[in-house]
């Protein structure tokens, strides 16, 4: 009972210390207050770190469409300018290539019915391919 009692007054002076430092208490923790956020003084000044482009980047950020000609591209850009015109140029070629990839399957599925319509399939062109090999090494072995 007596280490109760001591506890009790160990946190009773602590909240009474807490309180005299400006925390508050809510939902039994303390915190501190939201302390203003500080302007920001004139010798600091943000700046976002830039990249000369080469090249391949300058016709990256035309092709884009972020400038609409490399003369009108700045001598530094930010790297996160970049980032979106290369982001932009992926997304481009991708589509390409899925564009790519469907128009492959239409032509081979038309070569195939073309096909179909002569009457050939891989089974019979390899049986012709096999036939046309035994003759010949059948004429090499007459000519010896």
């Amino acid at each position: 009972g007596s280490f109760f009692r001591l506890c009790e007054r160990d946190v009773s002076s602590s909240l009474r210390l807490t309180r005299n430092t400006d925390l508050k208490r809510g939902n039994g923790l303390c915190t501190k207050p939201q302390e203003s956020p500080k302007a920001p003084s004139d010798s600091y000044s943000h700046r976002v770190p830039l990249h000369k482009p080469t090249e391949w980047e300058r016709k990256i950020l035309v092709w884009s469409g972020r400038f609409k000609k490399e003369e009108e591209i700045p001598e530094a850009v930010s790297f996160e300018m970049l980032d979106t015109a290369k982001n932009k140029i992926r997304i481009k070629v991708s589509y390409l290539m899925i564009a790519l990839t469907l128009a492959g399957c239409v032509v081979m599925i038309a070569e195939g019915k073309k096909a179909i319509k002569r009457q050939e399939s891989l089974t019979s062109v390899n049986l012709e391919k096999k036939a046309h090999l035994r003759e010949e090494a059948a004429t090499k072995a007459k000519a010896e």
